[in-house]
């Protein structure tokens, strides 16, 4: 698809940006990335929450006035019409991919400031690729409860909702990418935070099986429409279950789980030997101090470290390498604005200096 080869050693945001002001964020987009993405920003919009972001337009999706929380019901009179028309509307999307009915589960300006200016600058830079992302389908369905208390990802049919509603959401943002520059490449990124709660006593019942198709479906129609595939977990997590579900990056807080990765030695040769790529997230978003007490030379050598953890067991370095992507280790949202910036700065520098070292 393209040439993502280009993808090598370059550098990609994650998701949230602590900006009250929406030019200041592009302007950080603008500057600190060849990859364009649009940020999500709870400080302009509580909507813009990654859980909240998505339900949109979503049957059963209901927020409460009082107390401001999100629940999912079933009950109310015109569910099993909405219930109906939803899924004739996703059948329709999927056989016709031309389809209008594409355009009633966009992402409205009340749910995302940025994408009409992210959509700017892709319209003005035709650049090789462009980012967006959904929350991921394990997330959404283990954060979300009925009326009654009960995670959506135990009812089949909230189950079902969430999944093709995510999907579309995200064929949606693949749409409106090609129209602001047919040859641009989409990249999805699948934030999955919740899947290293997965085999957890909380979530006991819950199969990988049953987890790997969630993500199989959404991969599969992303890539169907011509982009690429990603998902993004800040945790430790058993990454054979992304691997197998045909993703085509996997993203990972290497600042601090990187040795976590080759535990999966064999399903990680394979998956970068049929054209997978890592994104190691290696700027500490996610740790304050060690943010502010890093440096571009500490994070490449915290990089090569990473990468070691894996040719230790026995996998090429050049494969490595050439499959290599650099992200924050998750989205900056929570950070000061100053630090936020100071991270978009170190991923860009250690993308350019890790490019320099291996001769991009």
């Amino acid at each position: 698809m393209g040439n993502i080869s280009k993808l090598k050693l370059d550098c990609l945001a994650i998701g949230s940006l602590p900006h009250n002001n929406l030019q200041e964020a592009m302007n950080v987009v603008k500057k600190y990335f060849n990859i364009p993405f649009w940020p999500q920003l709870t400080k302009i919009s509580k909507n813009e929450d990654m859980i909240v972001q998505f339900l949109e337009g979503m049957p059963s999706f209901f927020i409460d006035k009082e107390t401001g929380k999100v629940f999912l019901n079933t009950e109310y009179e015109e569910f099993f019409e909405d219930l109906e028309r939803f899924f004739l509307d996703y059948e329709e999307i999927i056989s016709n991919n031309e389809s209008p009915l594409i355009d009633n589960y966009a992402i409205s300006i009340a749910y995302s400031s940025s994408i009409p200016e992210f959509l700017k600058i892709v319209r003005d830079k035709k650049t090789e690729f462009a980012k967006g992302q959904i929350v991921g389908p394990f997330t959404l369905s283990t954060t979300l409860v009925d009326k009654d208390g009960k995670c959506a990802i135990y009812d089949e049919t909230l189950k079902e909702i969430i999944i093709k509603n995510l999907a579309l959401k995200a064929l949606w943002q693949i749409k409106q990418i090609k129209l602001a520059s047919p040859n641009t490449i989409p990249v999805i990124f699948i934030d999955e935070p919740s899947i290293s709660q997965l085999g957890t006593s909380a979530y006991v019942t819950i199969s990988q099986e049953e987890v790997i198709e969630m993500f199989k479906v959404i991969s599969e129609m992303i890539q169907s429409a011509g982009a690429l595939s990603a998902i993004h977990c800040c945790g430790k997590c058993d990454w054979s279950v992304p691997i197998k579900s045909g993703i085509n990056i996997i993203n990972l807080d290497a600042y601090s789980f990187a040795q976590n990765l080759s535990v999966y030695r064999d399903e990680v040769d394979k998956f970068l030997k049929s054209g997978g790529k890592i994104a190691w997230g290696i700027v500490p978003t996610l740790d304050k101090d060690a943010l502010e007490h890093t440096d571009e030379r500490l994070l490449e050598q915290k990089f090569i470290s990473a990468v070691k953890y894996l040719t230790e067991k026995g996998i090429d370095e050049k494969l490595i390498i050439d499959n290599s992507i650099i992200t924050p280790s998750c989205g900056a949202g929570s950070l000061p604005v100053a630090l936020a910036e100071r991270a978009m700065n170190l991923t860009r520098t250690l993308s350019d200096n890790l490019k320099e070292r291996y001769k991009v």
